[in-house]
């Protein structure tokens, strides 16, 4: 048994373990993550595991261009991932409007407390003030 095939075995018994434990792990496309971990991703023009000079043809039967997606189908996926960037910028323009509203309502919020502080900063300096003057008019009185 070579290092890789050991190294691809112990890999899937550990992704097992963890699947059996956790029920969000998907066990769908587990082979090929486990061997890309281990061999690397894929070069283009080779099969894997049919030694060297082997290509999709020869081993497949059939050019590797079937293997791409046609136009249609590719201008559909465009189409579709255009969309979702439409949705996520729409979404995201609302979240920030939100969150401008958001803030202008705090700001409001905290000028108003500053302001109210204020006047009852100024109320007890004036009452302060006005105890003072009282205390000193009666020592004046006094001499």
């Amino acid at each position: 048994m070579t290092f890789e095939a050991r190294e691809i075995m112990i890999k899937k018994a550990e992704y097992k373990a963890i699947a059996s434990s956790d029920s969000s792990v998907n066990l769908e496309d587990i082979d090929n993550k486990i061997i890309t971990e281990v061999l690397g991703p894929e070069r283009y023009g080779r099969v894997r595991f049919q030694g060297s000079g082997v290509n999709p043809t020869q081993y497949f039967g059939f050019s590797s261009q079937q293997y791409m997606p046609s136009g249609s189908q590719a201008q559909s996926k465009v189409q579709r991932l255009r969309d979702q960037m439409a949705q996520m910028q729409a979404s995201t323009v609302e979240q920030i409007v939100q969150l401008k509203a958001e803030a202008a309502s705090r700001k409001a919020e905290v000028q108003r407390k500053y302001e109210e502080l204020q006047l009852q900063l100024k109320k007890e300096a004036t009452t302060r003030e006005a105890e003072q003057n009282r205390k000193y008019n009666e020592l004046q009185l006094q001499l």
